[in-house]
């Protein structure tokens, strides 16, 4: 597990992180949001040893960073994928690496066939795409199978297939019992692959919460040829009703089950019943807009 407690980094006059709390579970993708600037990056680099806190930790497994012995095997991090030496190859950028923390060739070879990078693994990494490059820092992170992975925007440069690809793996990572923290700009992509959400703003805990009570049904959209009617009868059920169209309702306060039996206790013809839930993005864009306060960890 993460454990991030009473976290405080300043930079300067600048406070990047202000009083920080909140932890990440094994078994479940954890995404980490916020604006540019609210100390997303910050965070993470004070878990992997990057950076010193003013005041406060950040834990993995009950330990500092620099206390672990075999960094590798225990946390895989991608922070920058254009942070690596182009002259070299991905058998030799992975090769040193895995000898620094006694990791054997055999598993370098798997991991860079695992990123879909062996057909290029004695290539120069020089002229790499950004999403190879990105391929290439996730078969970094990997290397150790590790239980912790941090990984900030992964999915940058990437095709629609690498998209998928790499909420397939994390998905199926946290579904092994890892522990994965996820920090990206997409929230459509989010909403795919995380199981929880941390939302941080200047610094601060804004939401720490499951994904499903973020996004749960808010109202119910119907369409019915006698909609007047339907709209009294959902009044009258304690129901919150605007209209939409000639046909269409929108329905608060009842959910979809309620509906349809209300209406046909009054053989009132349905034809269509959508539940509406409150996207991702615009419950982001709603926290973030807000003066932050501290969230509620559930």
């Amino acid at each position: 597990m993460i454990e991030v407690r009473e976290l405080t980094k300043r930079f300067g006059r600048t406070v990047a992180v202000d009083g920080l709390t909140f932890h990440v579970k094994p078994g479940r993708v954890t995404g980490f949001l916020g604006p540019n600037g609210a100390g997303k990056s910050t965070t993470m680099r004070v878990i992997l040893g990057l950076d010193r806190p003013a005041s406060g930790e950040a834990l993995v497994g009950g330990r500092r960073y620099d206390r672990i012995r075999h960094p590798m095997r225990e946390v895989g991090a991608l922070l920058d994928a254009q942070a690596v030496q182009g002259g070299r190859t991905p058998l030799g950028h992975l090769g040193w690496m895995a000898r620094a923390n006694r990791i054997g060739r055999a598993r370098v070879v798997s991991v860079i066939e695992q990123v879909g990078l062996a057909g290029v693994a004695r290539k120069r990494i020089g002229g790499f795409s950004l999403g190879m490059r990105q391929r290439l820092g996730i078969a970094a992170a990997l290397l150790g199978d590790p239980g912790v992975l941090l990984l900030d925007e992964p999915v940058n440069g990437l095709d629609p297939d690498g998209v998928r690809w790499i909420r397939e793996l994390l998905r199926g990572l946290a579904a092994e019992g890892r522990t994965v923290l996820l920090s990206s700009h997409l929230m459509s992509e989010m909403e795919l692959t995380a199981d929880h959400l941390v939302i941080i703003g200047r610094g601060r805990l804004i939401a720490n919460t499951p994904m499903r009570e973020l996004t749960a049904v808010r109202e119910v959209f119907v369409r019915s040829s006698r909609a007047g009617e339907l709209a009294t009868a959902l009044s009258a059920a304690g129901g919150t009703v605007t209209a939409e169209g000639g046909a269409g309702l929108s329905v608060r306060g009842l959910d979809p089950t309620e509906i349809g039996d209300l209406a046909a206790r009054h053989a009132i013809p349905l034809y269509e019943v959508t539940p509406r839930g409150a996207s991702l993005e615009e419950t982001y864009m709603r926290l973030t807009a807000e003066p932050t306060v501290e969230g509620v960890d559930r």
